[in-house]
């Protein structure tokens, strides 16, 4: 068996394969909730034979949405829309997850497609965006309002209950977004963390945060169900959050029941110098699975089926995350267990035209 294709067990989930839908924006919600968009484009990333379909970012809290087309799950009405995306990419034999996010000082943008990155005015939909100080993403961007301590408290407590309803749904991953330059990530690094109370200042205080997130979501996810938390392991900025804190944060992200960090890279600073090129973050992935001792998912310009392989090969990640790769062909793994000589089963409704035989009658 290859390694691509070789099961994994993470409390009492068993992924079929170690291929992973990485969390892409779509941008198609309505009022938060998923719409026939979300569950064509997450059904067919099922059918294409992911073993795990992670959703994109959904927001916790309104002003927590990167757009105001962003899923949420801050209300019981979002749950059965949810609810029906995951029953099908469970029934396709793929394990489903959800990315659970606040977007922070980078909430509150137009889709892509529908203007230039920056933060939307009032009179356009906006809202006014929150942070851990008052430090604006780039120019054209709103400065964001600071959160104190009971409003922080409050963002721990709509994790938690998003959680809940995450549960209700039928997710069997919760991952944390604490990368990308959203608010989790924000209140890691020195480059947007400059408060001087508990949550500002020291390592230990700059991660407060996301370690009490982690520990009160970890207290209503049960216990036989993973949780992932996705980490940009370096900002490529000097003065920022950097790997070896990384490798800190994820001992104790162990601690607290972690099972698994997904690992990107930046997103915090705009302009940022990041060397691309394929698999680039892969040696971030291998560093925290070694110096932390737990699994470790890597990402970032992963193509082909032998660059994957290779990756699980040479130990250097447990789960491969795919983005783009997997827009593109949405049955990439399929084609990779032909071409690396591994044997998954096709839909019953396309096998026998994967077999080349005559499909219909």
């Amino acid at each position: 068996m290859t390694h691509l294709f070789e099961p994994l067990t993470l409390r009492g989930i068993t992924f079929p394969n170690r291929i992973a839908v990485s969390p892409m924006c779509q941008y198609s919600a309505e009022a938060g909730c998923a719409t026939d968009w979300h569950l064509v484009h997450y059904g067919g990333l099922a059918q294409g034979g992911a073993g795990l379909v992670l959703t994109e970012a959904i927001a916790i809290a309104p002003e927590g949405r990167i757009s105001p087309q962003d899923l949420g799950l801050w209300e019981d009405a979002q749950i059965e829309p949810l609810a029906r995306v995951t029953r099908f990419i469970a029934s396709q034999g793929a394990v489903p997850g959800i990315q659970l996010a606040h977007a922070g000082r980078k909430a509150c943008t137009p889709a892509p497609w529908r203007g230039a990155s920056r933060t939307m005015p009032l009179a356009e939909g906006g809202w006014l965006p929150v942070g851990p100080s008052a430090l604006a993403f780039d120019e054209g961007w709103a400065v964001p309002t600071v959160l104190d301590e009971a409003e922080i408290a409050e963002i721990i407590h709509a994790f938690t209950e998003a959680t809940r309803r995450a549960l209700d749904a039928g997710f069997q991953v919760v991952e944390l977004h604490a990368a990308h330059g959203y608010l989790l990530h924000q209140f890691l690094s020195p480059l947007t963390n400059q408060r001087t109370d508990r949550y500002g200042g020291s390592f230990e205080n700059r991660t407060r945060l996301l370690r009490e997130v982690t520990q009160s979501v970890r207290a209503v996810w049960p216990e036989h169900l993973p949780l992932f938390v996705r980490i940009s392991a370096t900002d490529w900025a000097e003065g920022g959050w950097n790997l070896g804190e990384s490798v800190e944060l994820c001992k104790e992200l162990r601690k607290l029941g972690v099972d698994l960090v997904d690992v990107s890279s930046g997103g915090q600073i705009p302009r940022a110098t990041i060397p691309l090129g394929p698999g680039y973050q892969v040696p971030f992935a291998q560093a925290i699975r070694t110096g932390a001792g737990m699994p470790t998912s890597a990402v970032g310009l992963i193509t082909e089926p032998a660059q994957a392989e290779k990756i699980l090969a040479e130990d250097q990640a447990d789960l491969v995350f795919l983005g783009r790769e997997l827009l593109r062909d949405p049955r990439w793994p399929l084609r990779a267990a032909r071409d690396l000589g591994a044997e998954t089963p096709w839909p019953a409704q396309y096998a026998r035209a994967a077999e080349g035989q005559v499909p219909v009658r």
